[in-house]
């Protein structure tokens, strides 16, 4: 299964780890997600994208979650697990430059109280996917 997709994963640290969200004006909540462009690799691709959508620059990949049949549009995403060198606030906004310049509102989200009213039905699936996976992995003990 070859990934089209890759989502950048930011989880907050702590024994209870948050997951980091955002709200797009006309999409719902959300994960940072995009196209993995020709020549990337997928760890290569959430990293840019993270950075276009939310103003991250400075993150890594600690892990690379595996890949996932979105059974929509034919898309497969790969999630990678990013750690981001410096500490995050609570909630920013970051207007983007691609995707119709749309400003998204970041927020964090508890593992086990995610937003699934105000996600599209395919992010609710991925993040149940996430779940299990974060858990599978140790990164997750509820």
């Amino acid at each position: 299964m070859l990934p089209d997709k890759a989502c950048a994963v930011v989880l907050s640290s702590g024994l209870r780890p948050r997951i980091l969200l955002f709200r797009h004006p006309l999409a719902g909540v959300q994960l940072v997600k995009g196209s993995i462009e020709k020549g990337e690799t997928p760890g290569q691709a959430a990293l840019r994208e993270l950075a276009e959508e939310s103003g991250i620059t400075v993150a890594t990949i600690k892990d690379d979650l595996g890949c996932w049949d979105a059974e929509h549009l034919g898309q497969v995403w790969s999630f990678q697990l990013c750690e981001v060198a410096e500490p995050l606030p609570e909630h920013w906004s970051h207007q983007t430059l691609d995707d119709h310049g749309h400003l998204f509102e970041f927020f964090w989200a508890e593992l086990d109280q995610l937003p699934h009213a105000d996600c599209h039905p395919v992010f609710r699936r991925a993040l149940d996917f996430l779940c299990s996976t974060l858990k599978a992995r140790g990164y997750w003990v509820d």
